[in-house]
């Protein structure tokens, strides 16, 4: 089967592309290759675009501000697809995590009212531009409560004027296999002329349902990281050396039986307190919680690497959401 062509957009260190693409091992289970193929990701930050170069060896990685490139059109007058920096001239798929800490509810909750909770807006332009056949957004909680639901509900109208069946749902990432609670909304759109709709993901885990997997815990992600010698053997095994202040955010010790707390990009040094051990989590750890797998490298400081997990769709979840559209675009394709 041919690669289905993508093109992702505010992709920090890669954790959505790898999962949409695939191939990868996490925890002994090895999740398949996927039929899409990323043939251009583009990140502000310089730091997770030379992780993303580093662990993606045949994708196009621009480091670029999204606003900048489509801006370039207008102010030149040149073509928007003239070389590498810009955009291809085509995708089958547009995804993008576009920047989500002004909807969080951890933030300060400014929503569309700052010109980073536009950026969305830049990931539509780009939509109208290549004209996918589907389209998906990943970002916090918050977005659906900002403002009493005014946030997704201008966003969801906002690409839906663009030609697509536009639906939209909040998913805990414990529910695929991800050793943490971590919940998150993925907006999807199906272009209007295909005839494929959206079917969402099934769990395969569950906190109650006793016929699915029960969620793994921190302790079935980096138990066997508790053992020394593997865990420095490891890349990004370095850790906060922050003590532990009690009453602040990320000020808790993580529970070995339970799924870990969300991994956050902005700690401040406070990121959990390893259950067993007498320190904090390592990038490595916290890497192995969003669920990318060991041989996964982030660049450069053990700060950046935090901050980078933090901002990643965890993998294995991203990889459930590519079936997903892996069956739209099948289901396009039977009905052509």
């Amino acid at each position: 089967m041919q690669d289905y062509k993508v093109v992702s957009l505010f992709s920090g260190c890669g954790g959505l592309d790898l999962g949409i693409e695939g191939g990868f091992n996490y925890l002994n289970n090895y999740y398949d290759k996927n039929p899409f193929k990323i043939i251009w990701a583009n990140d502000i930050n310089e730091k997770a675009t030379l992780t993303q170069k580093l662990n993606f060896k045949n994708i196009n990685v621009v480091c670029q501000d999204i606003t900048k490139i489509l801006d370039e059109r207008n102010s030149k007058q040149m073509s928007l697809f003239d070389n590498e920096l810009k955009l291809p001239s085509y995708a089958d798929v547009v995804i993008g995590g576009f920047p989500c800490q002004d909807f969080s509810l951890a933030g300060k909750r400014q929503g569309l009212n700052v010109q980073r909770g536009k950026l969305y807006q830049s990931m539509a332009r780009v939509i109208e531009l290549l004209k996918p056949k589907v389209f998906l957004a990943e970002n916090v909680k918050g977005l659906i409560s900002w403002e009493n639901g005014m946030a997704i509900k201008t966003i969801v109208e906002d690409f839906s004027k663009l030609g697509y069946t536009v639906k939209y749902k909040l998913f805990n990432t414990a529910d695929y296999g991800v050793p943490q609670t971590r919940e998150r909304v993925i907006i999807v759109g199906v272009r209007n002329d295909l005839k494929s709709e959206i079917q969402w993901p099934k769990p395969t885990h569950s906190n109650n349902d006793v016929n699915l997997k029960p969620w793994l815990t921190i302790k079935d992600a980096i138990g066997d990281l508790e053992d020394y010698n593997l865990h420095n053997s490891l890349p990004n095994n370095g850790y906060s050396k922050a003590k532990l202040f009690k009453g602040k955010q990320g000020n808790t010790i993580t529970k070995a039986d339970k799924p870990a707390p969300t991994m956050r990009a902005e700690h401040h040094g406070n990121i959990e307190f390893h259950y067993l051990l007498p320190r904090r989590l390592s990038a490595r750890e916290a890497a192995r919680i969003q669920s990318f797998p060991d041989n996964f490298v982030f660049v450069k400081s053990t700060t950046d690497a935090y901050r980078q997990i933090g901002n990643a769709v965890a993998p294995v979840f991203a990889w459930h959401l590519a079936q997903m559209l892996k069956n739209i675009l099948l289901k396009e394709k039977t009905n052509e």
